[in-house]
C-alpha cells in the first residue's frame, strides 16, 4: 500500500513532504492547516501512508455509519459524538494514556468554514497527554506538506500560538478564500 500510495502522491499528484514526521516519537499531537477543503482529507492520508507513519483522526459520528463507517475506521479513524457534552478532552487524553502508540491528527479550527479563532482542544489534548505538538501544513498552492518538529506546550498558550500560527503563514489551502 505504501508504494501505491507514494507513487499517486509524489507521481500522479506531484506533491512533496519537507521534513517529515518524526518516527520515533509514538506518541504526538499533529495539527494541520489550513482546513478548507473537503480534498485536504486525502491528501493528508496520502502523505500519511507515503511516509510509512499511523496517524490517527476523530471525526463526526455520521462518517462512521454504513457504509462507510468501516472504511473511516480501517484508515484509522474514531467517531465522535458532538450532540453530546462530553468533555472531548479529557476522553482524547484517556486514548493517548491507554494506546502504547497514538498519533492523532487534527484541524486547529475545528471545521472547513473560515474561523477567526482557532479551536484550543488540541492544545489541551497534548498538554494532559504529555506529548508534543507536529505542525503539519497542507500547502496547496506549492504542493507541500510541511513537518514541523515536536513542540512541547509551555504552558503559555497565547505564546504558544504565536508560534503555531507563524508556522502556517502565508500557507494556501485548496479554497484561498477560506484562508
Amino acid at each position: 500500500m505504501k508504494l501505491i500510495a507514494t507513487f499517486i502522491f509524489y507521481k500522479i499528484l506531484g506533491w512533496k513532504v519537507e521534513n517529515g514526521f518524526p518516527k520515533d516519537i509514538k506518541k504526538f499531537v499533529v495539527i494541520a492547516a489550513p482546513h478548507t477543503s473537503w480534498l485536504d482529507f486525502p491528501i493528508a492520508i496520502l502523505t500519511r501512508m507515503s511516509e510509512g507513519i499511523m496517524i490517527n483522526f476523530i471525526g463526526k459520528n455520521a462518517l462512521f455509519k454504513w457504509p462507510f463507517g468501516y472504511f473511516f475506521r480501517a484508515l484509522g479513524g474514531t467517531p465522535v459524538d458532538r450532540t453530546k457534552s462530553t468533555n472531548m478532552v479529557d476522553a482524547v487524553i484517556k486514548v493517548f494514556h491507554a494506546k502504547e502508540e497514538f498519533r492523532l491528527g487534527i484541524s486547529p479550527e475545528g471545521t472547513r468554514k473560515k474561523v477567526d479563532k482557532w479551536k484550543t482542544g488540541f492544545y489541551y489534548i497534548a498538554q494532559g497527554a504529555k506529548v508534543p505538538i507536529v505542525m503539519a501544513t497542507l500547502d496547496f498552492e506549492n504542493k507541500k506538506v510541511k513537518v514541523s518538529k515536536p513542540i512541547y506546550t509551555t504552558g503559555n498558550i497565547d505564546e504558544d500560538f504565536k508560534v503555531f500560527k507563524s508556522f502556517f503563514k502565508g500557507v494556501k489551502g485548496k479554497n484561498l478564500n477560506l484562508c
